[in-house]
């Protein structure tokens, strides 16, 4: 890439063409400037020709100001990076405006500084009960298991999911800016009104057909669920597999 020259180098070029019968020809200010400065890359006469034209018509060797966008100053750029500190889910739209500037603009200090986008982790809403409950459960397991070894064989692993109907947090949407991540978590509710809940349960070496919930599954249903629609396929599955 060809360097600019410099304000200093443009004048030095308009001093070596001289004036009236002491002037030279763009060729041999050329020759000059090129001996001079035998490091740079050479410049060329046409060089010379609109460096001093630009000299007759605005009477300076300065660059003309510049068009297009300003570049931002570094105050904004601390700014926008105060902003998101102290509010990091901002969405970089509106630091953009409040700033400014536009979005790519911020976009590019966020990469500059190495701050990043972290989507938000969900994680089950505990009471205050659940952790003795917890326990509670590993205890009563662990002398199960140590009652009768084959104890696994007969438990039906079941799980559930949950898909809201109110808005809840979508983490596709939510983003944390920050120069380290910050393992941002989020509770949620696996119970909660306006949803609808599909449930499997997988027994030893053998899957039910999951059956789907269309109705807000609390307490006395999904036991319902577990003890009669759960225990018809393992027992129909059983026949099959005695046959």
């Amino acid at each position: 890439m060809v360097r600019r020259l410099s304000e200093r180098e443009r004048i030095e070029i308009l001093i070596m063409i001289g004036y009236g019968d002491r002037a030279r020809t763009q060729l041999e200010v050329c020759r000059l400037f090129n001996n001079k400065y035998p490091n740079r890359e050479p410049i060329t006469q046409s060089t010379v020709i609109k460096i001093e034209q630009k000299f007759l018509g605005v009477g300076h060797a300065r660059d003309r100001p510049r068009t297009g966008r300003p570049p931002v100053q570094e105050d904004v750029k601390l700014n926008v990076l105060l902003e998101l500190q102290e509010n990091p889910n901002l969405p970089t739209r509106q630091v953009a405006a409040n700033n400014g500037i536009v979005q790519s603009s911020v976009l590019k200090y966020l990469k500059l500084y190495k701050w990043h986008p972290y989507k938000v982790v969900l994680v089950q809403e505990l009471n205050e009960d659940d952790p003795d409950r917890r326990l509670q459960f590993c205890e009563t397991m662990l002398q199960r298991l140590i009652d009768d070894d084959g104890f696994l064989r007969n438990i039906v692993f079941s799980d559930e999911a949950t898909v809201y109907l109110d808005g809840t947090i979508n983490r596709q949407n939510c983003r944390y800016r920050s120069p380290e991540n910050p393992h941002w978590k989020m509770e949620t509710r696996s119970q909660f009104p306006q949803k609808v809940n599909v449930w499997a349960g997988i027994p030893h070496k053998n899957a039910p057909v999951p059956p789907g919930l269309a109705y807000t599954c609390s307490a006395d249903p999904f036991k319902a669920l577990v003890i009669t629609d759960s225990s018809s396929t393992v027992n129909s599955e059983s026949k099959k597999k005695t046959r």
